[in-house]
């Protein structure tokens, strides 16, 4: 994190226990949580619904096991380099001989469909499930029908309601409320905000926006001056902005963003002729081709909602259950490392050009050490057959 040093990830983790207690959840959801290290009870905020995990019982079959993954839609790069990074994974556990099958299947953002594949799954013995559920709550019935039949579901990139699953993922209001203190850093004077959301009414952009909600009031001297929706999308965020800037004569000072679309926001304010401001967002390779040909004026904190990452978090999970381990709660909340505009050559690698919207950077650490993530588990030890050294590097060589 920053420059992603243990101790930097340390200094981090602090922060993030610092704002536990401004951000403190339910009752019901910190008496799950006291069973978690301080370092980790810190991840949550009580916009995440957090329960006792439900799979004491679970006896994993013998090897080898067929894994089995639930996509609810393969049709964006973030998507496709998820799949790839996770069937890369399952590959060297197949060759391990702990896994004798891969299945995959997709549902191109059909419910119904994807709940027929999961059907389909629990039917042919799946001995577990990960997925990327298309709805919070659509899927509940099935996955608790496969939590009857044995079947672990591990979601990643977006939680399902039921606690039958073990969701894994990152905390976005935590996330939005973090962009928003790194702006307040920046701008110790104050200063005016155009905040850039994602899909307007959507569950995470709601949690999000609520992050930054609390971090301007704690300000004091920040204000909003406008909120456009970029729908996670580069083309329509770029649009967005230019519309708002076209009818926002005052000064921009920042730009609060949890998207990839830093790329995007900087070339509309160079197109309405206007000087660029802080801008926080998910570093993207796009934006750091942007920033090696712009580095004395682009202005970036933020962190990376990384596709290997998330999809190194599902295997890591799902393998520790099927090895025996038991997680405490049915929650994970993985750490999202921090990225200041002082590690960007740190992150930056020769084949990012502005254009390189489907290169996903590789964090220079692992963001969710291993003995970090021991923490969820009740016998937590390090994932069998994981190393993240040997992740493939962005470029292609």
């Amino acid at each position: 994190m920053g420059g992603l040093t243990m101790l930097m990830r340390r200094m981090h983790l602090g922060l993030m226990a610092s704002t536990l207690v401004m951000l403190a959840g339910p009752a019901a959801a910190q008496d799950a949580k006291s069973a978690l290290p301080a370092d980790l009870q810190a991840l949550y905020t009580d916009a995440v619904e957090v329960q006792p995990a439900q799979l004491g019982d679970f006896k994993a079959p013998a090897k080898p096991w067929r894994w089995c993954h639930s996509e609810s839609y393969m049709g964006n790069p973030w998507r496709v380099t998820f799949n790839a990074e996770l069937a890369r994974l399952v590959d060297a556990a197949k060759a391990a001989g702990d896994v004798s099958e891969f299945v995959v299947s997709d549902s191109n953002g059909d419910a119904t469909q994807q709940i027929s594949q999961i059907r389909a799954f629990i039917e042919q013995g799946c001995s577990v499930i990960t997925t990327i559920a298309g709805s919070p709550t659509a899927l509940n019935a099935v996955i608790e029908d496969a939590a009857k039949a044995g079947i672990p579901v591990i979601t990643s990139a977006g939680a399902v309601t039921t606690p039958a699953a073990i969701n894994v993922m990152h905390n976005q209001n935590l996330w939005g409320y973090q962009m928003g203190k790194g702006i307040a850093a920046a701008l110790p004077n104050g200063g005016a905000i155009l905040q850039v959301e994602g899909i307007s009414g959507h569950p995470l952009v709601q949690q999000e926006n609520a992050g930054l909600d609390k971090a301007v009031s704690e300000s004091g001297n920040l204000t909003i001056a406008r909120k456009v929706s970029g729908e996670w999308t580069g083309s329509t965020t770029k649009s967005a902005v230019l519309q708002a800037l076209a009818t926002t004569p005052q000064p921009i000072d920042a730009v609060w963003s949890t998207g990839s679309e830093a790329r995007f926001i900087a070339e509309a304010f160079q197109q309405a002729g206007r000087p660029l401001p802080l801008i926080t967002a998910s570093i993207s390779g796009d934006a750091l081709g942007f920033w090696n040909e712009n580095k004395d004026a682009f202005k970036f904190y933020g962190g990376e909602v990384s596709p290997h990452v998330a999809a190194q978090n599902a295997f890591r999970v799902a393998l520790r259950i099927l090895d025996g381990q038991k997680p405490l709660v049915n929650t994970l909340i993985a750490p999202m490392p921090t990225v200041t505009a002082a590690d960007l050559p740190t992150w930056y690698k020769d084949c990012m050009k502005p254009d390189s919207a489907s290169i996903f950077p590789i964090p220079p650490a692992d963001p969710f050490p291993e003995e970090l993530m021991n923490g969820y588990f009740e016998n937590g030890k390090a994932t069998p057959a994981y190393d993240f050294s040997k992740v493939p590097a962005s470029c292609p060589q």
